[in-house]
């Protein structure tokens, strides 16, 4: 379903969420109304992201931290500042806004219930590092994240948040920019092969337009080619914001080749699909 048809429909539960916190809710009721409304706004707040109203998102999320916030349960709010901090980072020039908004996660993270929200901000933490260029920090992160995932996950209130397969992304994109492509390509591979669900499509596309990345730094842009021109069909399909604008990022990459057959033929796929 399209992300503008699917905010659209959301937006009744927004209103309802938002008259209800509002209003004269008996005090036990309120807890579970928090609840909903700290997903309901987070969502809400990805679904504005994706269809480019970055405004409204990030008054949607500032509702989200503040409700979630008054549940006691600081790994809700995690979830929040993760969620928010990944479309700081496309939306927001530089990096420092999407960091301060994954530290805030870390700290809340550490704090909570949840190993598994622990363990996703601890990876995104390396992301982070790893695109400034701080690779120590980046491998202390990841090290942290699998000692997380590495723990029993008994009673955990959100269990399947985080898994191996969503680390090994995390650990693609370490490579990538402050370690070895060759093993970010083969982690990036194997990554993509996990994520054959069809809710894991857009996830998908992501770690193989990183695949691409990591073929043209290995001196191979014609398997990068080959790589984008299926994540442009998958782009397209899913409407996701982040591959296309990852897509543009690998195109960018493809310059010095920009007069090779392989590159038209991508910038053709590109504007026929993407118009772009």
């Amino acid at each position: 379903m399209p992300f503008a048809r699917l905010r659209l429909l959301l937006a009744p539960m927004i209103e309802s969420c938002q008259r209800l916190l509002a209003g004269d809710v008996p005090e036990p009721l309120r807890p579970e109304l928090r609840t909903v409304a700290t997903q309901a706004y987070t969502l809400a707040g990805r679904l504005a992201f994706e269809t480019r109203d970055d405004q409204v998102s990030r008054a949607l999320y500032a509702a989200a931290t503040d409700a979630a916030g008054q549940l006691g349960a600081p790994w809700r709010r995690a979830v929040v500042h993760m969620s928010h901090a990944l479309v700081t980072l496309y939306s927001v020039p530089g990096i420092d806004a999407a960091r301060e908004l994954v530290d805030a996660s870390a700290r809340d993270a550490r704090t909570g219930d949840s190993v598994r929200v622990r363990a996703r901000s601890h990876a995104l933490q390396a992301e982070i590092a790893a695109r400034s260029g701080a690779e120590r920090h980046a491998q202390t992160a990841l090290s942290l994240a699998r000692y997380d995932l590495d723990r029993d996950v008994d009673g955990d209130p959100a269990p399947t948040s985080f898994t191996a397969d969503h680390l090994r992304g995390f650990e693609g994109l370490c490579e990538l920019y402050v370690g070895d492509a060759a093993v970010a390509h083969d982690v990036f591979a194997s990554s993509a092969e996990a994520l054959d669900t069809p809710r894991e499509r857009v996830q998908r596309a992501i770690v193989s337009t990183d695949q691409a990345l990591a073929c043209i730094r290995l001196d191979a842009p014609e398997r990068a080619a080959d790589l984008l021109h299926t994540c442009v069909d998958s782009a397209a399909s899913t409407g996701g914001r982040v591959p296309a604008l990852r897509l543009r990022q690998a195109r960018k990459e493809l310059r010095p080749w920009r007069r090779e057959g392989f590159v038209a033929d991508l910038d053709d796929h590109l504007i026929d699909v993407l118009g772009s």
